[in-house]
C-alpha cells in the first residue's frame, strides 16, 4: 500500500503541474488563488440552460440576482444584492416592485463594443431592462431552458402567451413585445406581476446562479456559443475553460464596492473570529479561482493531503480516515486542518422514466414493478458500505432545512423488504416464464432494467449494489455508462430508463422539491416525466398560500402520492464531511446558495509555497 500511495502522489503531483503549475509554484506577487476540485464535470455557464450543481457553482460567481442569502445567517436570511432594498409587495402577493442599485456594471466584453448603452467611460450599466430580458429568456423556445416549467407555473402575466405566440408562428421569440408581468417602469425599477398570489417569489429572486442578469448584447453576439461566454456583474469572470477538465475564474475589474458584512450570531465563536478578520473588507477577497475536475476519489483525497486544494468535501471512501467517529483525525488536527460535518438540504434519488414502456405507466402492474424495485433497494447497506455512514434514509422528496421536512416522518420510501418485493412481482405476473432464472414481463417478454451510470469508482460501487439488490428479487440489470453531462442531457430528453443522481434545495421553501412531480416541468426538474392531476393541483395551490396548516396538509398529501405511484425512489439525505486547510479564512458550508468563493480569504503567510 505504501508503494501504491507513493505512486498516486507522484502521478497526482505531475497532473497538477501540467494543469496548474503557475499556482503551485507561487511567488510573493502571485494573486491570491482559491484552489478547489469538482468531482463531476460542468455542463456550461448560461443560467437559463444549466441546472446541475457544479455549473451553478460557477454561474453563481459570475451572475447576480436581485437578492441573495446572508452567507453567515442561520436560519437562512434573504437580503438585497443588486436590488436597492427589499421589494414592495402588494397585499395580495401579485405585484412586486423592485428598485435596482445604480452604478452596477457588467464585466467588459467584446460583445459590448457596438452597444448603444455604454456610458462615457465605456461601461455597460445594469438596468431593470436587463432583468426583463433575462426573465423572458426562460420562455424563449430557442433557449430550451430546463427551468421553464417553474417559470410558467409562477404565472407572470403575458409570458406564457408570448412563448405560445412564438411556438405557433414559428418565428423568433419577440423580446421587444411588452407584457404586463415583467416590466421596466423606468431605468432602475422592475415590476413583476403574477396571475395568482406568489408569497414565496422572493426565494426565486434570490437565486442569482439561475436568475442572474444577462445582457442582451452578449446573448446576441455569441448566439449558440453563449454557454461558453458568460458575462455578468458578479465578482468573477471566466478566464479559462477546458471542458470537463479545468475552469479558471479571475476577479472582475468592474465589480462594484461590496464589503464583508454578514450577520454573525453572538454565540457563534467561529463566526465572530472570522468577522473580526474580515468585516468591512472589500470583496472579492480572492483574486483567482482554479477548479480542476477530479472524478476519482483517491486522487481528490490526495490532492487535499498534498495541499494542492484548499477545501474538500471528503469522498465517502476516506471519511473514516478524515473524521473517525465524527472527530478530526489526529494527524490532520496536528496540521491545524479544520473538519466539519453537517446534514445537507440534499436528496439522492433514482428516477423511473414514466414514459418508458417497461418501468413507466400508471397501471397497477407498472406501479407494482416500481414499488417492488424500491422495496428491493437496501438503503441501509448503501449508507453503511458505499456512503460510509455519511447519510440518513430519505422518507420523501422534501430535504432537511426546508419547510415541509419532518424528521419524525416515516414512509415506505425508506423500507427495505425483499420478501414483499418478490410477492408484489409474483402477484402481478413478473415471473420467470422461460426458466432462465430471471423474471420476465407479465406477457413473457424480457425484463431488463437499463440503469444509467458513470465510469468513476464511486459509481461502480453503486452499480455493484444495484446488481446485488436486484438479483436478490430476480431482476436482471444492465448499465448504460456515460459522462455525467451527457447522461443529464439524455435524462432531460426522456431517453434514459432509470438513473440515480442527487438534487439540492435552492431555497428554504420545501415546495421546490415537489417540482420533480409537476407535469409542466417534465423537461426540467421532473426527470421522471410524472404527470398526475392531483399532484399538479397540490403544487400549484402551494404556490398561492403562505406557511400554515393548509400548506402542511398539502405537503403530507404529496408525500403519500409519491409513495403510491413511486416515480422516484428517494434514498438518502447526505451528511457532508468537509476539510478546510488552515490558511483558508471564512469558509462556511452553504445551504441554498453556491456563491462563497469571493467571501473567503487566503492567509498567504500560512499557505506553503512550493519552489520549482
Amino acid at each position: 500500500m505504501g508503494i501504491l500511495r507513493w505512486l498516486f502522489q507522484l502521478l497526482l503531483t505531475f497532473w497538477f503541474s501540467l494543469h496548474a503549475a503557475h499556482s503551485l509554484y507561487a511567488t510573493p506577487n502571485t494573486p491570491k488563488t482559491l484552489r478547489i476540485a469538482f468531482p463531476v464535470a460542468e455542463t456550461g455557464f448560461d443560467p437559463p440552460q444549466v441546472g446541475d450543481l457544479y455549473s451553478l457553482s460557477v454561474t453563481a460567481h459570475i451572475f447576480e440576482g436581485l437578492y441573495e442569502y446572508d452567507h453567515w445567517a442561520r436560519p437562512a436570511k434573504i437580503r438585497p444584492c443588486v436590488a436597492d432594498g427589499m421589494p414592495e409587495i402588494s397585499a395580495d402577493f401579485k405585484t412586486w416592485t423592485i428598485r435596482i442599485k445604480p452604478g452596477i456594471y457588467f464585466a467588459d466584453d467584446i460583445a459590448f463594443q457596438k452597444s448603444p448603452h455604454l456610458d462615457t467611460q465605456g461601461r455597460r450599466e445594469l438596468t431593470a431592462a436587463d432583468f426583463v430580458y433575462s426573465f423572458k429568456r426562460f420562455a424563449d423556445p430557442a433557449t430550451k431552458s430546463h427551468a421553464w416549467g417553474g417559470i410558467e407555473e409562477t404565472g407572470f402575466l403575458g409570458l406564457s402567451e408570448l412563448r405560445s405566440q412564438s411556438l405557433k408562428s414559428g418565428k423568433p421569440f419577440d423580446y421587444d413585445q411588452a407584457i404586463d408581468g415583467i416590466r421596466a417602469l423606468d431605468r432602475y425599477t422592475l415590476q413583476l406581476r403574477t396571475a395568482k398570489p406568489r408569497p414565496a417569489l422572493i426565494e426565486a429572486l434570490a437565486s442569482g446562479d439561475s436568475f442572474g442578469a444577462v445582457a442582451r448584447e452578449v446573448v446576441e453576439h455569441y448566439g449558440d456559443q453563449i454557454m461558453v461566454h458568460p458575462v455578468g456583474t458578479g465578482p468573477y469572470r471566466l478566464a479559462q475553460w477546458r471542458r470537463s477538465s479545468r475552469i479558471v475564474l479571475e476577479k472582475n475589474p468592474r465589480y462594484r464596492e461590496v464589503v464583508w458584512d454578514f450577520a454573525v450570531a453572538a454565540d457563534d465563536t467561529q463566526g465572530q473570529a472570522v468577522a473580526k478578520r474580515l468585516y468591512g473588507r472589500r470583496l472579492p477577497l480572492i483574486d483567482r479561482v482554479e477548479i480542476n475536475i477530479i472524478e476519482e476519489q483517491q486522487p481528490r483525497w490526495l490532492a487535499f493531503l498534498n495541499q494542492q486544494i484548499d477545501t474538500l468535501g471528503v469522498p465517502s471512501d476516506f471519511v473514516q480516515q478524515a473524521m473517525p467517529q465524527g472527530k478530526l483525525a489526529p494527524n490532520l488536527a496536528r496540521q491545524n486542518i479544520q473538519g466539519y460535518q453537517s446534514l445537507l438540504p440534499v436528496v439522492s434519488y433514482t428516477y423511473f422514466n414514466m414514459e418508458d414502456p417497461l418501468v413507466g405507466g400508471y397501471t397497477p402492474e407498472k406501479v407494482a414493478l416500481r414499488r417492488a424495485i424500491a422495496l428491493g433497494m437496501d438503503v441501509e447497506r448503501e449508507i453503511r458500505l458505499v456512503r460510509r455512514g455519511q447519510a440518513i434514509p430519505a422518507q420523501s422528496a422534501i430535504v432537511p432545512h426546508t419547510s415541509g421536512y419532518d424528521p419524525l416522518f416515516r414512509s415506505e420510501m425508506s423500507r427495505y423488504d425483499p420478501a414483499r418485493a418478490k410477492a408484489l412481482l409474483d402477484i402481478f405476473g413478473y415471473i420467470d416464464h422461460n426458466g432462465d432464472g430471471w423474471r420476465d414481463q407479465p406477457d413473457g417478454g424480457p425484463l431488463v432494467l437499463m440503469i444509467a451510470t458513470q465510469s468513476d469508482q464511486n459509481s461502480r460501487q453503486f452499480d455493484e449494489l444495484w446488481r446485488r439488490n436486484m438479483k436478490a428479487i430476480g431482476l436482471r440489470v444492465q448499465f448504460n455508462v456515460g459522462k455525467w453531462p451527457e447522461q443529464l442531457k439524455a435524462a432531460r430528453a426522456g431517453k434514459l430508463m432509470m438513473w440515480t443522481l442527487g438534487g439540492s434545495a435552492g431555497a428554504p421553501d420545501g415546495q421546490g422539491s415537489l417540482a420533480r412531480f409537476h407535469s409542466l416541468q417534465a423537461d426540467g426538474q421532473n426527470l421522471a416525466r410524472f404527470k398526475h392531476p392531483r399532484m399538479d393541483e397540490i403544487y400549484e395551490r402551494m404556490s398561492e398560500v403562505a406557511e400554515g396548516t393548509e400548506r402542511n396538509a398539502l405537503f403530507s398529501e404529496a408525500k403519500r402520492l409519491a409513495v403510491a405511484y413511486m416515480p422516484y425512489k428517494f434514498q438518502v439525505h447526505t451528511i457532508a464531511t468537509d476539510l478546510v486547510q488552515p490558511w483558508l479564512i471564512g469558509w462556511k458550508r452553504t445551504l441554498f446558495w453556491q456563491d462563497w468563493w469571493h467571501r473567503v480569504d487566503i492567509d498567504t503567510l500560512q499557505r506553503p509555497t512550493l519552489e520549482p
